[in-house]
């Protein structure tokens, strides 16, 4: 169905960007907002819990605005969802128990980068047709570099790639998972998919918040316990295991010795796209909480980085790598395929029942997680409701599309199309730090005296002319 030069561009773009150029701008970057920020994602680690709780704002219309939590659903949303299941597998199966490591540590670093993308999408954020507000890298390009072109760019590339092509990816998996556990035909489960992502869809980002709130967390906790029952009975393994994840990632590993490279690439790979630090792609959601200041959503899509990489895809790790059946190479099984595998193997024939609605509750938050991304650049880029229409429309073509095609070509198609906005993105962030850098010291200014922060443009150094939404008391605070 996909013609051959199509894949041909594809896996020359991915060669170009992936093995000559964005690993390293990757760890470079997150080592920079590391180390500028004195570690932030550790330093302020205490109080990302304690901002996590904070109820909302009040909007002008009397309504409460999206909380914290809720902006950390949507974004969790996202990041939840096939690359924690089947894309922790491929990485897994190519580069070896040593890619873990590598998703750990691109996570780490990239729990910085988060803070930067989500602060700034929060300071340069846009109120919204339905009393809310909108915002993302389209938004910090053009009001904080004042680059439109390069904001336009943006906006384009991230409603492809997350409205089109991730979405490929997530009802892809499901009709996998499906496929392998109960024989249904892909174009059913595509179909299937396609009308019930149209009933939320048309409902509204409030919609789309309140659907994403309840099922990550709940499905997150039930895959993390039964992951917990899954360590218990296998004790004696553990050691071993995480042996195997040290020794493959420095190479130590015979099988992997001699391609270290490619299982850093795997790790750094399938983690940018589970966790999506430094993509771009958060800072949409961070952008539509109703808080009293930037910093509070820099620091819960940085939360939000540790929960999605450290906690999920460890957890599937752990149920891949201590399956006895495992095995490596290009040849070998991959994608949730080899998952359900590994739980089938572990907890008996339940194990592949609850994986098939794990997927499709992850994978289906993801869905509607991505559209609001599409969303909120399509309503940077024009106002014309018959053009947002028209993109419902595709999402929901894209999502049946994405249901009967090969795994291989949509997963290579999302590597292109990620590296793409990582590199844009990135260099914005670089361009704007010193903004992140005196709106975290008005912060942390106002915790030392024991305040709730509330962030007043007037108190910043950095030249923020540009912002409209803020202005001194974005939420009739009254001056003391």
């Amino acid at each position: 169905m996909i013609p051959e030069w199509f894949k041909t561009i594809v896996s020359t773009g991915n060669d170009l960007i992936w093995t000559q150029f964005l690993i390293g701008l990757l760890l470079m970057a997150g080592l920079f907002f590391s180390l500028s920020s004195r570690f932030v994602q550790l330093r302020w680690l205490r109080e990302m819990f304690r901002v996590i709780g904070e109820k909302p704002e009040t909007l002008d219309d009397g309504q409460k605005g999206i909380s914290s939590f809720q902006a950390f659903a949507i974004s969790a949303a996202s990041r939840v969802g096939t690359g924690n299941i089947a894309g922790v597998a491929t990485a897994i199966v190519l580069g070896g128990p040593g890619a873990v490591f590598w998703m750990w540590v691109i996570a780490f670093f990239g729990a910085a980068s988060a803070f930067f993308e989500a602060t700034l999408a929060q300071v340069y954020k846009v109120p919204d047709k339905e009393g809310g507000f909108r915002g993302g890298p389209a938004y910090y390009m053009e009001r904080g570099l004042g680059q439109k072109w390069l904001g336009v760019t943006f906006a384009i590339l991230i409603t492809v790639t997350f409205a089109f092509v991730f979405n490929t990816v997530q009802s892809n998996t499901i009709a996998e998972s499906f496929n392998t556990q109960y024989s249904i035909a892909p174009w059913i489960t595509g179909l299937i998919l396609a009308v019930i992502t149209a009933v939320v869809i048309f409902g509204g980002v409030r919609s789309i918040a309140k659907i994403s709130s309840t099922i990550v967390p709940v499905m997150a906790i039930l895959y993390i316990l039964l992951v917990l029952f899954i360590l218990v009975t296998h004790a004696n393994m553990i050691i071993p295991m995480l042996a195997s994840i040290v020794k493959g990632a420095f190479g130590m590993e015979q099988a992997f010795g001699g391609a270290l490279g490619f299982t850093i690439m795997q790790g750094i790979k399938r983690g940018l796209f589970s966790n999506e630090a430094g993509m771009g792609s958060a800072p949409n959601a961070a952008a539509t909480a109703a808080v009293s200041h930037p910093v509070k959503q820099g620091l819960i899509q940085s939360l939000g980085v540790f929960f999605d990489t450290m906690i999920v895809c460890t957890a599937t790790a752990i149920m891949i790598l201590l399956y006895s059946g495992l095995e490596f190479g290009e040849k070998a099984p991959q994608g949730v395929a080899v998952t359900q595998a590994a739980l089938n193997s572990h907890v008996g024939s339940f194990g592949g029942i609850f994986l098939t609605v794990a997927v499709f509750l992850f994978a289906y938050s993801s869905v509607i997680g991505n559209y609001y991304y599409g969303q909120s650049n399509i309503e940077y880029l024009t106002t014309n409701k018959t053009v947002m229409f028209i993109f419902r429309l595709l999402v929901v073509f894209m999502v049946f599309f994405g249901a009967v095609v090969k795994v291989e070509t949509v997963w290579a198609t999302a590597d292109l199309f990620m590296g793409l906005m990582a590199i844009l993105n990135i260099t914005a962030i670089i361009g704007l730090a010193h903004v992140v850098f005196e709106v975290a010291r008005d912060y942390a200014d106002q915790r030392k005296k024991g305040l709730n922060p509330v962030f007043r443009t007037k108190n910043v150094k950095a030249d923020l002319s540009s912002v409209d939404t803020w202005g001194d008391n974005p939420y009739h605070y009254e001056d003391k």
